[in-house]
């Protein structure tokens, strides 16, 4: 194979494993990691809860790539703005979009726009210390809906529920933190629309709702169905297995009397928020399982006063200029990683990895064998697509330099990493992360 010049636009999990797989194969392959935020990691960083450490042991091994000898970080640098389609092809063999999933799924039901109704992706961004989104978040609301079954809407409960000090021994911003000390929230409800066994919480997430002594987790009985296709999904998975006993343990368990409660309710599809100007409840009608994983609603409903709900009902990528995109499914059309154009046929040089190839769904390590197959591909189409005007690989940086851009190269993200760690070890913690993108840029930049 002749040598690989390649850009990968985006730097979290999907782009770096990418990387990391492309270089071990070839030995002849430079990669160009270009981020739009001056830091990597991506949704490590900017999509995990700060008090969940062992999932951020990641970084750790995403670090080591980023620094490999045949990678370069290209950060502070947005596809669509600061480039666009013709620089990369002028500049690389070939391009890898690994821009993964921020945006929230829709949820089309009465009442979602009332103000109080809150995307999951924009709470989680606030309080994860994205520099793209706004420093206060509204926490007044004493009762609060999280609408949906998976992680993330784990995740927000149990930052709504857990009182802000137990997370100072985690790399929290110091606004988010100032935030959720008033935080008026004393019950938050989580509300499925199957049973327990069709849910998505893995575990460990649903094990760590009862971890800080200030939460009581209350699994309401109503709703806890197994019938014969859940307990088919039991005995095949040994992580449905665990969820579901943990599920049990939470019915049978005895509240405490603590002061704050995570409620959740199983069998309860959400249909229209209340409110006369803003949220004041959400109604849900009461499920029924069919027998084969599916469930009919049953005429019944329930108003639940709230004064906020925030929708938890997945993620969705965003349309890239220039290139092909479904609407429908939220990915770029390809085949095994190779982007298709409208009549279906592979564009030259072009590929996609990570949950804008195949959707938001699966965990992060999910996302090195979806590189994997995205890689392969790009090698065995290598020695048939057009080479590149510009070989040198001081070539885009002098284009970015050019257009405005203020780049983020590998050692100002080495500098930024110092420094936030340097910050953390002055509070006895491991590490404080710089909000706003100026002052990231400001300390990247020396």
């Amino acid at each position: 194979m002749r040598d690989l010049r390649l850009a990968v636009i985006g730097a979290g999990p999907a782009g770096i494993y990418a990387a990391d797989i492309v270089t071990q194969e070839h030995p002849g392959a430079h990669v160009d990691l270009i981020e739009r935020l001056p830091a990597p990691f991506e949704l490590v960083r900017y999509g995990v809860a700060p008090d969940h450490p062992r999932i951020k042991e990641i970084v750790k091994a995403l670090q080591r790539v980023v620094r490999r000898d045949r990678i370069r970080f290209v950060g502070n640098v947005s596809y669509g703005v600061d480039l666009k389609l013709d620089d990369l092809r002028r500049y690389y063999d070939a391009v890898v979009f690994a821009t993964g999933a921020m945006a929230d799924r829709p949820l089309d039901i009465p009442g979602i726009d009332l103000p109080g109704s809150y995307g999951a992706a924009d709470f989680v961004s606030w309080y994860a210390g994205h520099p793209d989104v706004p420093r206060d978040w509204p926490l007044e609301a004493r009762e609060v809906a999280v609408i949906g079954a998976g992680n993330v809407a784990l995740d927000i409960a149990r930052m709504l529920a857990k009182p802000a000090d137990e997370q100072l021994g985690t790399e929290i911003a110091d606004n988010v933190y100032q935030g959720l000390k008033l935080n008026q929230a004393t019950d938050v409800h989580v509300f499925a629309r199957r049973g327990p066994a069709q849910i998505k919480f893995t575990p460990m997430e649903l094990r760590e709702l009862s971890h800080s002594p200030a939460v009581d987790v209350i699994v309401h009985p109503e709703g806890f169905e197994i019938d014969e296709a859940s307990q088919a999904a039991i005995n095949a998975s040994k992580g449905t297995r665990l969820v579901v006993d943990t599920l049990l343990k939470y019915v049978e368990a005895e509240p405490t009397g603590a002061p704050h409660r995570i409620h959740i309710h199983l069998c309860h599809a959400p249909v229209e928020v209340l409110g006369d100007g803003r949220v004041e409840g959400l109604r849900t009608e009461v499920t029924q399982l069919q027998g084969d994983g599916t469930v009919k609603g049953t005429g019944e409903y329930v108003d639940t006063p709230v004064q906020a709900v925030y929708r938890a009902v997945g993620y969705l990528s965003s349309h890239l200029p220039e290139i092909p995109f479904d609407h429908h499914a939220g990915v770029i059309t390809n085949d095994r990683g190779r982007v298709l154009d409208l009549d279906g046929v592979p564009l030259p040089g072009l590929y996609v990895t990570g949950w804008v190839k195949r959707g938001p769904i699966g965990l992060i390590g999910h996302t090195k064998s979806d590189a994997a197959e995205t890689i392969a591909s790009l090698l065995a189409d290598l020695d048939t697509l057009p080479q590149p005007e510009i070989r040198d690989p001081q070539g885009i940086l002098e284009h970015l330099t050019a257009r405005g851009a203020t780049v983020i190269d590998s050692n100002g993200w080495s500098r930024l990493d110092a420094h936030e760690i340097a910050l953390g070890a002055a509070a006895g913690r491991e590490r404080i992360k710089i909000v706003p993108r100026e002052d990231m840029i400001s300390v990247a930049n020396g």
